[in-house]
């Protein structure tokens, strides 16, 4: 007994001691986000209830959308080598990094957002536990959209007396998909020398006006106002202007948007460029005021001064300004604004280098373009009112604070690399060389020179480019026949393009030299640089291979044959031509030409074989080509091949074609179709119904309805019916007998055929017709479009279906625009992979994200117009129509191994299962209806109009 009480202590506690173990709980900042290209962001990441140091550990990896379920490393804190290649020069640089807010707190930096850094984040922290007990990761979602923000002044000088008002305006516009809010501000950058910047006026996010603590009182009396003009305009007013008020003005915007956690983040902001503000003061005689857009400058920029005269009711005053450096004149300008320069600075004027000028009576200007050593020095402006013009009388003079201007030298750092798009190449083809300057701040000139192989003479010159642009060809490249007329361009400033267009033979392979020279003041500066090419004689080894994904098609399914081809070169530039071959698997079958298709994409059908030119869609990729067929037939089985030509480009025209190659023949079989009805519902004897897997969605539940009017008579009710139902119905009965303790089927029987067919509308929409055929690489989005044309009257309604498949093949219903805006998915899965948006009342296009292999196929769409009769009546089709097909090929993606390992499901890849549970119940009835599809235009009822397909069954009772 002692033993047991001893035991049962021990037991509770353990259970006590287990209960007060901590959970482990990681917490990350909740998606999904969105952040803006290029931006700095942050991610923060805790962890709680652990056990063991303080300080954990946290590792950062992220799921990118083409490959879901694949984790890529990016930062660790405990382990240097674990990000995986694609971020190790990115951590290493500091541009993705992880800051320790405390022991368990971390942030992830990433302070240059890319495009590519869009996914799922998770943040993983390593046991440091007795035992794992709770969560050790948790995910988060960040999206990467375009930077729309833009905020634009346009810059000015602005002198006004105290007690005026001055008026500015920002312009701020945004585009951004998300929803996001805007704040506008206005900022004050004084002049003083701790060039101290104060806040005017701000509307803020909440549309809250919010001035700065210098400006309070006078927002609050009205002198400072903010003012939104429009969509896009924000107009600041500052009137009773004070001297405090002088500096420079800027307009600065942000976009916040609301992250899932409710808080507000300003993901992008953009400042103006910068007004001058000069208020004069109304107290002294005489002032001047001397001020520089930029004082710190580098050889060969821009430097404006400008000096402003203080003084009160100075429009009836005369003035003369001295412009002096380092204490020497430089120029004066008179009250006539006449412009007199010292002798050493007369030639500089002579060649645009200098220039001065009186802009107002208050307002002077001094300009020095390409700014030089010589031009260092502390700037003054001396001014001197005069009794009257033409009398050198002084009444009184000021001389002004002065202002020092820095002009650094420039070191000519100009950097080169000489690189080929086509570093092996076969005679006749294009050689393209890129030459790309960096560092050159001047005009440059360029010249080209070639040395062949084996070749020990000097180089040859082959063209050159001046600093204006003038073009010039070596010796041996003047005659353009042979190959082709040769082409210097220059992309920008820093990059430029040679191409010869027809390689002659391997002499036209070896070196290739930029040699690039800057001028810049009479001085110059040299850089060359060279790459290397090969160019190979036409030894063609040629190879081609067909191939198709299935062998064996159902008839009216498609199917594609894709040549491929292969050679000891680069094929990409080749012209090459296909000949299509076939032969029908008939005893009497022979092999007959279908087509044959040019370099330059002329095709030229065989007649006898009309109808492949009617179903064929004809592509070619740089070294394939493909047959995609449609709605294949029993003339379409048999035995295919393709035939490869290979032409050489010496000169144009084409020459005789260099080599043939057949492909391998691929038989394909084509399968007859045996049509299988669909089970619409099934109604036990206990009264349960089970709805087929095609009608078990909540729309057909609702529409499709069974009731039993008599022991032997069973109605299948339709409701609001529509063209998709129409088809063939019937019915199928079995007798079950109870019989001791189970029941027990006794016979069973089907009705016969009753069928549905609408007699459309006369009216029909105007429903783009277009057929198309797109590729898209699978994990990426694509879009079908579907766009009626009509205006649609207020009074009607619109009903939107989207279809996999053609009419005549079966066509799968994908998706359903009802006439209440109500989307209706015919699989549940499908909701999260399909997007039906109307960014117009006419748009229906529908988008796939993340394209898969299954999804490959035939898309269109099914647009009805339905209008109320009159209030509280029955709902009526006025009119129907049928989109184009578009035929959506997909593309593995780069790296096929990962991404058939990675992607998810494909999206229409789905099984129909149709259970045939044909059930009579003699005491107790069950039963199930069937129909079969059949397109036609043949009976005409309205939406809301209760169809009724009665089920007599013919059993007497036992």
């Amino acid at each position: 007994m002692g033993l047991m009480c001893c035991l049962a202590a021990a037991f509770l506690l353990l259970v006590l001691l287990g209960l007060s173990t901590g959970q482990r709980v990681v917490t990350v900042q909740k998606g999904p986000l969105y952040r803006v290209r290029g931006s700095h962001i942050t991610l923060w990441c805790k962890v709680s209830g652990y056990q063991g140091p303080a300080e954990q550990n946290f590792q950062w990896s992220i799921y990118l959308p083409s490959a879901p379920e694949r984790e890529v490393q990016i930062i660790s804190t405990a382990n240097p080598s674990f990000p995986y290649a694609i971020y190790t020069q990115r951590v290493r640089s500091q541009e993705i990094y992880v800051e320790r807010v405390q022991g368990d707190a971390v942030l992830l930096h990433i302070t240059e957002l890319q495009d590519q850094d869009a996914g799922e984040y998770e943040c993983h922290t390593p046991s440091t536990d007795e035992r794992y007990f709770g969560s050790y990761s948790a995910k988060t979602n960040l999206s990467v959209v375009a930077d729309t923000l833009s905020a634009s002044m346009m810059p000015q000088i602005l002198v006004h007396p105290e007690g005026d008002m001055v008026e500015l305006t920002c312009e701020v516009s945004k585009s951004t998909a998300q929803h996001t809010h805007l704040s506008v501000g206005w900022y004050h950058l004084l002049e003083s020398g701790d060039r101290h910047t104060e806040e005017v006026l701000t509307l803020s996010k909440d549309f809250v006006l919010r001035p700065g603590p210098s400006y309070t009182q006078r927002f609050l009396s009205g002198d400072v106002r903010l003012n939104k003009i429009g969509n896009t305009i924000y107009k600041l007013s500052i009137g009773a202007l004070e001297l405090s008020d002088q500096g420079q003005l800027y307009c600065e915007a942000a976009e916040w948007i609301e992250d899932p956690d409710e808080m507000w983040k300003d993901i992008s902001r953009k400042q103006t460029g910068r007004t001058s503000l000069t208020v004069i003061s109304q107290g002294r005689d005489l002032s001047v005021v001397i001020t520089a857009a930029e004082s710190s400058l580098s050889e060969g920029d821009t430097v404006k001064l400008n000096c402003m005269v203080e003084a009160q009711k100075s429009s009836s005053r005369q003035f003369q300004v001295l412009w002096l450096l380092n204490s020497m004149e430089v120029a004066r300008v008179d009250p006539y604004g006449v412009l007199i320069w010292k002798e050493e600075y007369e030639e500089r004027a002579k060649l645009g280098q200098l220039r001065a000028f009186k802009q107002s009576n208050t307002v002077y200007v001094l300009i020095i373009y390409e700014v030089g050593l010589k031009d260092n020095g502390t700037y003054h402006c001396s001014v001197s009112e005069m009794k009257t013009p033409g009398d050198f009388h002084i009444i009184q003079g000021n001389l002004s604070s002065s202002i020092q201007v820095d002009v650094k030298p420039v070191e000519r750092r100009m950097q080169l690399s000489v690189s080929t798009s086509t570093p092996h190449v076969v005679a006749g083809d294009a050689l393209i060389l890129l030459c790309q300057v960096q560092g050159a701040t001047s005009p440059v000139s360029v010249q080209w020179w070639h040395l062949p192989p084996q070749h020990l003479g000097p180089q040859v010159l082959v063209a050159t480019m001046e600093r204006d642009g003038t073009l010039s060809l070596g010796s041996s490249y003047h005659n353009n026949r042979t190959r082709g007329s040769l082409r210097l361009e220059k992309a920008n400033s820093g990059t430029f393009t040679l191409v010869i267009p027809n390689t002659l033979d391997e002499g036209d392979g070896g070196r290739y030299g930029c040699k690039v020279t800057e001028w810049f003041k009479g001085k110059s500066w040299t850089e060359e640089g060279e790459t290397t090419v090969t160019v190979s004689s036409v030894g063609f080894n040629l190879h081609a291979r067909l191939r198709s994904r299935i062998a064996t098609v159902r008839y009216g399914q498609s199917f594609e044959l894709d040549c491929q081809v292969s050679a000891s070169y680069a094929l990409e530039e080749v012209p090459m031509s296909v000949v299509w071959l076939f032969q029908p698997s008939l005893p009497t079958g022979h092999q007959h030409e279908l087509v044959r298709v040019l370099p330059n994409g002329t095709m030229a059908w065989n007649t006898a074989q009309a109808h492949f030119q009617r179903k064929a869609l004809l592509m070619k990729a740089a070294t394939s080509f493909r047959m995609h067929l449609h709605s294949a037939m029993a003339a379409d089985q048999g035995t295919y091949q393709c035939v490869v030509e290979v032409w050489r480009r010496n000169v144009l025209p084409l020459g005789q074609s260099a080599a043939t190659v057949r492909s391998n023949a691929v038989g394909i079989k084509v399968v007859l179709p045996d049509a299988t009805p669909l089970q619409i519902l099934r109604a036990s004897y206990s009264s349960i119904l089970e709805y087929g897997a095609e009608f078990s969605s909540p729309d057909k539940k609702s529409r499709f309805l069974s009731q039993r009017t008599s022991s032997n008579v069973f109605w299948l009710k339709i409701l609001s019916a529509n063209p998709g139902d129409q088809g063939r119905y019937y019915c199928v009965v079995e007798e079950w007998l109870w019989l001791v303790d189970s029941w027990y089927k006794l016979g069973e029987g089907a009705s016969g055929r009753t069928t549905l067919e609408f007699r459309l509308p006369e009216r029909e929409l105007h429903l783009e017709k277009t057929n198309y055929s797109i590729s898209a690489r699978e994990g990426e989005d694509v879009t079908l479009h579907c766009l009626l044309r009509d205006a649609c009257p207020p009074t009607t309604r619109i009903l939107a279906i989207w279809f996999q498949g053609k009419e005549s093949s079966n066509a799968k219903p994908l998706v359903t625009l009802h006439r209440d805006g109500a989307i209706e998915y015919s699989w549940e899965s499908l909701s999260r992979r399909l997007y039906l948006r109307r960014p117009t009342a006419g748009d229906f296009s529908l988008t796939l994200h993340s394209v898969e292999e299954g999804d490959a196929g035939v898309y269109y769409c099914q647009v009805q117009e339905w209008q109320q009769q009159s209030e509280g009546k029955n709902w009526v089709m006025q009119a129907l129509a049928h989109s184009g097909y578009t035929r959506l090929t997909t593309i593995p993606p780069e790296s096929t191994v990962l991404s058939r390992i990675c992607s998810s499901p494909p999206l229409l890849n789905f099984i129909l299962f149709l259970p045939l549970v044909l059930i009579l119940l003699l005491t107790l009835a069950i039963f199930c209806w069937y129909f079969k599809f059949r397109k036609s235009k043949n009976a005409s009822i309205t939406e809301d109009q209760l169809m009724e397909l009665q089920g007599a069954g013919g059993v007497k009772k036992t």
